[in-house]
């Protein structure tokens, strides 16, 4: 299991990186549309690459970070029924959604996009519009996209089995997002130490 957990890490340091480095696409998209914007101002003229490349690059963000965002727990979670069961129900839970639902679902779609993007590619598939871009990129982060997602998941079964081994803590945690418990101790701290330095100015003469 230790070999597990180490893969498992590796795993989320490689999402990771994908995650920071797909951040700059957003500020490239907004300086595109930018650019974009002031060229069709100031000098009456576009280009249907600027409006494409724009959204080939949401199509990266969107895609190529669905593994981070896994790994960051940020996807949309429905937790009014999940929520009222103990953390190893919860972590079972997520188990068989895992795998039962979420890795049948991004091979299928692999399976599917992938002879498109090949596709695509052999035919030099170019954008209808004039000016516009060749389609197979923009094609490709669909099944790459995909493919992140699904070694995520298995860096996500690895600490969930982990864990209802003792092994590791709950990952399910947010990172950087304390525990209510955690929250409700800095409360009572804070309060104390104000009452305390309340106390020690009325004293004071």
């Amino acid at each position: 299991m230790s070999s597990l957990l180490s893969l498992s890490r590796l795993i989320d340091r490689f999402s990771e990186f994908i995650g920071r480095w797909l951040a700059w696409f957003v500020l490239a998209a907004v300086l595109i549309s930018t650019v974009n914007a002031v060229v069709r101002k100031a000098f009456n003229y576009s280009s249907n690459a600027f409006l494409e490349v724009q959204w080939y690059l949401f199509a990266a963000v969107f895609l190529l970070a669905a593994g981070y965002t896994l790994l960051r727990q940020e996807h949309v979670r429905i937790d009014v029924i999940s929520g009222r069961f103990s953390k190893r129900t919860q972590i079972w839970i997520d188990l068989v959604g895992l795998c039962v639902f979420l890795l049948p679902f991004v091979t299928v779609v692999i399976y599917m996009t992938t002879p498109l993007v090949v596709r695509a590619y052999a035919m030099g598939e170019m954008s209808n519009n004039t000016g516009g871009l060749i389609r197979w990129p923009v094609y490709a982060t669909l099944p790459v996209g995909m493919a992140l997602l699904a070694l995520q998941a298995g860096s996500e079964i690895i600490k969930r089995v982990g864990f209802l081994k003792g092994l590791i803590p709950d990952p399910t945690r947010k990172q950087g997002v304390k525990s209510p418990e955690e929250e409700l101790a800095e409360f009572l701290l804070t309060k104390e130490v104000a009452a305390r330095e309340e106390a020690a100015l009325k004293g004071s003469p």
